[in-house]
């Protein structure tokens, strides 16, 4: 079988960043991956700024213990001064404001008494440039601001709108088809009868899409019938990316492989060395990207955040697509015996000292309580071990 890291090489050989699209820089651009460099089209600030409120003057008119000067203007941001500053001078200053001719720093009005409507005292001396941000000091004209794969925060959405720019290329969030199946399901609005259960997948892999960036796009229940899972499975093949969940082991009613081979679904591995999530399936079929994770719930989420979760990122153009994993010291002892590596639900947080993890109580793959006091998983080697506390262990982070 396939090691976890063979299985994730193989799945981002064939997860590429989707075709830019020219997109509005509005909320829906939150995320997004930039597919252009952005230059500024006007220097920044476009003048000499002031950055406190109080006097603007020359600094050479000032002496260790400070000095008095006369008031001419007063300017707030917004306005521009109308008379330059000499000998002798200074003008009242807003933060913000452009910096009159002659004016080389700027006193903070905290440090300053005026004496009457046209004197003002001042308590130190003053350097040149002292509160003032130059001209072009943020950003240059033609200067490139932000380089293709810079991902869309707020603070990007500010500096976008300071050099004029309402819309931008951006690779797209992948749509990403998800299909439970099973004879077994019934929709969460639904009281199950006998030997059913409520669909629990659906939700909980729409929720991690749209955490890993994509869209979600539910196709419902596909029961274990060929037909039935054919045409909803034709349906999903025309997203970026369809996620099956149930059907994809070796019992009678898994359906699943036989139905995607049929539809030229080319299989790239089933089955991968882990626990929870052995017989994990990801294959494509032209630019689609297919995957088929077991039914049981904790399952579908670690072999979801393995192999899915780095395939919709890249394909929404991030250079780093994960999966995310950091050491951590163990907070007690934890004996566990597996035959194969184990994605196991742990606490982590962060301390003075570094990463802490603790596994919390868990009872296999079913429990999807258990993971709702996990925020990762403790990865523990095969074999029978006694982990001690204090001891380094890798740790897949699954929230940010």
């Amino acid at each position: 079988m396939l090691a976890v890291s063979e299985a994730q090489a193989i799945v981002l050989q064939h997860a590429r960043p989707l075709p830019p699209e020219g997109t509005p820089l509005s909320s829906q651009a939150l995320g997004l991956v930039l597919a252009e460099d952005v230059a500024s089209d006007l220097d920044m600030p476009p003048f000499d700024k002031a950055l406190m409120d109080g006097y603007a003057l020359r600094a050479s008119d000032l002496t260790e213990e400070g000095g008095t000067l006369v008031v001419i203007e007063e300017v707030t941001a917004g306005n521009t001064p109308a008379r330059p500053v000499g000998p002798g001078q200074a003008t009242r200053i807003m933060t913000g404001a452009p910096m009159p001719v002659g004016a080389d720093a700027v006193v903070m009005l905290e440090r300053t008494h005026a004496l009457d409507g046209e004197r003002v005292r001042l308590d130190d001396q003053a350097r040149p440039g002292q509160n003032v941000l130059a001209r072009g000091n943020e950003m240059r004209r033609g200067q490139t601001v932000l380089s293709a794969g810079a991902v869309l925060r707020p603070q990007e959405f500010g500096l976008l709108a300071t050099v004029g720019r309402t819309s931008i290329l951006a690779h797209p969030r992948p749509r990403v088809a998800l299909l439970s199946t099973g004879d077994e399901l019934v929709d969460a609005t639904q009281v199950p009868g006998p030997s059913q259960i409520r669909n629990s997948n659906a939700p909980m892999l729409a929720a991690q899409v749209l955490r890993a960036g994509g869209i979600p796009h539910s196709l419902g229940i596909g029961r274990d019938r060929k037909d039935d899972l054919r045409a909803l499975i034709t349906q999903g093949l025309r997203s970026a990316i369809l996620i099956l969940s149930g059907g994809v082991s070796a019992g009678k009613l898994d359906l699943v492989p036989g139905v995607l081979q049929e539809l030229g679904v080319q299989p790239h591995f089933h089955k991968v060395n882990l626990k929870p999530g052995k017989p994990v399936f990801f294959g494509t079929v032209d630019d689609t990207l297919v995957f088929g994770l077991p039914g049981n719930p904790v399952s579908s989420l670690v072999c979801f955040e393995l192999f899915a979760r780095p395939a919709i990122r890249r394909l929404a153009g991030h250079a780093d697509s994960g999966p995310f994993e950091v050491r951590a010291f163990l907070t007690e002892d934890f004996p566990y015996r597996s035959d194969r590596p184990t994605y196991h639900p742990a606490w982590l947080e962060y301390r003075e000292t570094g990463w802490s993890v603790r596994p919390v109580p868990w009872f296999g793959s079913p429990d999807l309580r258990g993971l709702t006091r996990a925020n990762s998983f403790v990865i523990l080697p095969a074999g029978d071990h006694l982990h001690r506390a204090g001891q380094p262990m890798a740790v897949l982070k699954v929230e940010d």
